[in-house]
């Protein structure tokens, strides 16, 4: 084995996830190659950031440089149903993100600091990462996809291109053919 190719097809998820996948891929032995299929966006993307080489084909949704911690809140819904919410929790903010009540305004901005911190991380690890200006990065740090084309352009893939790309890609690297072994 002489590279690590992982293939990512994720709208996100946990930050704590992207930040160690990506960790991983920066301090693997092995240079690692991420193929982006449909969809490498929010933490998948930031995942993406730790490896060498980021390839995405012309019309796969990368990037989404951004932090969410909406929720549903059911209120309304409770009310409609006879039903009555009964806050029995010890700490101020222990109940913090019950769907059953309404946030406070200073839950809100209790979250909202951590968003913003959570974010400003995000923006800094692809800035590091991708060896971009990180008031570049904080441009694109909208929250939204772009393309292939445009990712490449903005420096957050290396390639546009797809499997078979990426296997002439390593066969250049490597000076012999590439044998790609997947697990599933």
């Amino acid at each position: 084995i002489k590279y690590v190719l992982a293939e990512i097809n994720s709208s996100g998820g946990s930050p704590v996830a992207g930040m160690e996948i990506m960790t991983a891929f920066k301090n693997s032995k092995k240079p690692v190659i991420v193929l982006i299929r449909d969809m490498g966006a929010s933490s998948a993307y930031w995942a993406a950031t730790g490896a060498e080489t980021i390839f995405a084909s012309l019309i796969s949704d990368v990037g989404s440089i951004g932090v969410s911690a909406s929720y549903l809140e059911n209120v309304e819904k409770n009310k409609k149903e006879g039903l009555t919410y009964v806050d029995l929790s010890v700490g101020k903010f222990k109940d913090t993100f019950n769907p059953d009540r309404p946030l406070s305004n200073e839950e809100k901005q209790l979250i909202m600091r951590d968003v913003n911190l959570i974010h400003e991380y995000f923006i800094k690890s692809v800035a590091e990462n991708r060896n971009l200006n990180i008031e570049e990065v904080r441009k694109l740090a909208d929250g939204s996809t772009m393309m292939g084309e445009a990712a490449l352009k903005n420096g957050l893939i290396d390639k546009i291109g797809n499997i078979y790309d990426v296997r002439n890609f390593l066969a250049e690297q490597l000076k012999e053919e590439a044998k790609i072994c997947w697990q599933n």
